[in-house]
């Protein structure tokens, strides 16, 4: 009998092993959340220049060309050419850095709009100012709105955070249509901080060089230029978010 019951005890007890194992194994494990996947769009890499062409051109100016990775405007005879992403974007986040030569001036636009009657990208594109703040005259009129980083002739930036001539800035251009706001940035601080319609954008406008310009700002969806004003700049490592 004492058998008997022995036996009945080892399997009663290997039974309900069993069966805790069997519930541990069925429980459900956490799976880890991926992350999600980039919402950068490359705009210039390095290697090729297949998201640009030239502002009212069909291709790109021979004067923008690819030197160390780095996307470069030579200087040439003719002057006006500016270059445009061959995407528009509404409401973004552009992300990329510039280097300008000794007593530089350059820019970077945005709602670009394209009119044969208006050759010029600034013409409808309002502009963040590239310059070489310690050589170029701009930077020394207009009470701070031409230097680096300034939303050009309307405001200035709070601080100067850029690096000399021949050195690298890094810029972020936010522009939330939605919000009403943007915002330019300059190695990784804040510098500017405006509307992008609506009466005060109005008013900026009023009391720039802008004010009898029809078209200037008028676009909320537009391309992103890069600007010709007859000095060597480079840029690289472009690219842009879309928001909203």
């Amino acid at each position: 009998m004492k058998t008997l019951l022995s036996l009945s005890l080892i399997l009663a007890l290997t039974a309900s092993c069993q069966n805790t194992n069997k519930s541990s194994m069925t429980k459900e494990i956490p799976l880890e959340q991926e992350a999600p996947q980039s919402q950068w769009e490359t705009l210039f890499d390095g290697t090729t220049l297949d998201q640009w062409r030239g502002y009212l051109k069909p291709g790109m100016s021979e004067q923008w060309s690819i030197v160390e990775n780095a996307l470069v405007f030579t200087p040439g005879k003719e002057g006006g050419q500016n270059i445009i992403t061959k995407n528009t974007y509404t409401s973004f986040e552009l992300s990329l850095e510039w280097n300008i030569a000794e007593g530089g001036n350059s820019g970077i636009f945005w709602g670009v709009h394209e009119n044969p009657e208006y050759p010029e990208a600034y013409q409808s594109g309002p502009e963040i100012q590239v310059l070489d703040n310690e050589r170029h005259p701009d930077a020394f009129v207009g009470e701070g709105k031409h230097t680096a980083g300034a939303l050009y002739d309307m405001i200035a930036p709070s601080q100067d955070f850029t690096h000399p001539a021949g050195q690298w800035n890094q810029v972020v251009i936010r522009i939330d249509q939605e919000a009403n706001q943007g915002t330019s940035s300059m190695n990784g601080e804040v510098i500017v901080t405006f509307p992008l319609h609506g009466p005060e954008w109005e008013a900026m406008v009023a009391g720039s060089k802008f004010a009898d310009w029809p078209v200037f700002g008028q676009f909320a969806t537009g391309h992103i230029g890069l600007q010709d004003h007859g000095d060597m700049v480079s840029y690289r490592n472009i690219k842009i978010k879309r928001l909203n």
